[in-house]
């Protein structure tokens, strides 16, 4: 935990006195501990951050916008050499319920790929492993799905949603109990939750017909009128084009837009990673086009608004972090990782840059960063 100084206090009342006047501020925030890969604020202005660690995944806490956390929590307590696991569960075998329970096989490790926090502070998590390198059962090669509820001490056992060869995974809540489990297995799949995520459905293919970059990732968000949109990148003829799909599970109903607009063919998968969040008029995506950061607004259905794309000055690399930001009030920040530094640009409702290109040192290869409740951007690094 860090100790308060006379910085962080003056830097408080100047953050303050900026919200005062309606001008957003991009915060950085030093990791609480190992390689931030995502962070959200919730509706109590708590900011929630969870990172990879030597140790396994951790989960960090701030209710003072990231001058100080609380304790860490695992995210997932792994048995060692037999016995029975703690609170987060283990990894030996999956049961009816898809818990994950048992002694840890020798060298299995967890990291995070996506984080999702509903307005009141229950926290969300979509994990990963590489059983597949230790040629585990494939069941085991799944999304793994952690929660934490409000005020609890700890999460609650580790749970193998889709229990096969699979990866890409996102996240998506709402305020409604909805929870969108995302993820790629050559096809683009989901399993939904109407209960916060107590219980998920059956796997359900989004559309047969779409053929995502299998090594990419997928970026969901609930939109304000109850759409999942999931962003992915195309394959079909070594096209690897973005687009952005909307789909209302109730219906059934599934559209598609395309997003990017600079073309990208080639005949390899470029293991990229993008994202998109909901605006109060629609979405933001950012994502890479041979290795160039890129963005654009979307509308309520999922088409470009003008400028139609954005190309700002960013660069990533493989499987590098890249987060999408939108404000209340129209700002939006584009944050992307490269060179083990996060490098980020303001701009306006306009789509025209504020201010000066940003960059700080970070650890690992994820970028966190989040909005808060007053339109401030915070960047964890």
């Amino acid at each position: 935990m860090r100790s308060r100084t006379l910085f962080d206090v003056c830097f408080a009342v100047l953050t303050l006195a900026g919200m005062r006047l309606g001008a957003a501020e991009v915060v950085t925030v030093p990791s609480p501990g190992g390689q931030p890969i995502a962070a959200k604020v919730d509706a109590r202005g708590i900011l929630h951050v969870v990172c990879d660690a030597p140790g396994g995944p951790r989960y960090y806490r701030s209710d003072d916008g990231g001058r100080s956390f609380g304790r860490p929590l695992s995210i997932v307590e792994l048995a060692k050499g037999g016995g029975v696991p703690g609170a987060g569960g283990g990894a030996g075998s999956v049961g009816a319920d898809g818990v994950v329970s048992g002694p840890r096989p020798v060298g299995l490790e967890y990291t995070v790929w996506d984080l999702a926090v509903t307005p009141d502070g229950q926290v969300h998590v979509a994990l990963g492993t590489n059983a597949w390198k230790l040629k585990l059962p494939k069941e085991q090669w799944g999304f793994h799905y952690a929660r934490l509820s409000p005020q609890a001490p700890a999460f609650e056992p580790l749970r193998n949603i889709n229990r096969k060869p699979s990866e890409g995974f996102s996240l998506a809540v709402d305020g409604k109990g909805n929870v969108a489990a995302c993820w790629l297995a050559d096809k683009l799949y989901a399993n939904l939750s109407q209960d916060g995520g107590s219980t998920f459905g059956p796997t359900r293919e989004v559309d047969p017909s779409f053929n995502p970059c299998n090594c990419c990732t997928t970026s969901a968000a609930y939109g304000a009128d109850g759409t999942l949109a999931i962003l992915y990148r195309e394959e079909t003829n070594n096209d690897r084009d973005m687009f952005v799909v909307l789909w209302n599970p109730r219906t059934g109903k599934v559209s598609r837009q395309p997003v990017s607009s600079t073309k990208w063919k080639i005949d390899a998968c470029p293991m990229t990673y993008y994202s998109i969040v909901a605006r109060e008029s629609g979405y933001l995506t950012a994502w890479p086009t041979q290795g160039r950061v890129y963005f654009a607004r979307l509308d309520g259905a999922g088409r470009r608004q003008p400028p139609v794309e954005v190309a700002t000055s960013g660069q990533t690399g493989m499987r590098t972090g890249l987060r999408a930001l939108a404000n209340s009030q129209g700002g939006m920040l584009v944050v992307w990782n490269h060179d083990n530094k996060l490098g980020w640009q303001r701009y306006g409702s306009d789509c025209r840059p504020e201010g000066r290109e940003g960059h700080v040192a970070t650890n690992g290869k994820g970028a966190a960063a989040t909005t808060d409740s007053a339109g401030n951007f915070i960047v964890v690094h």
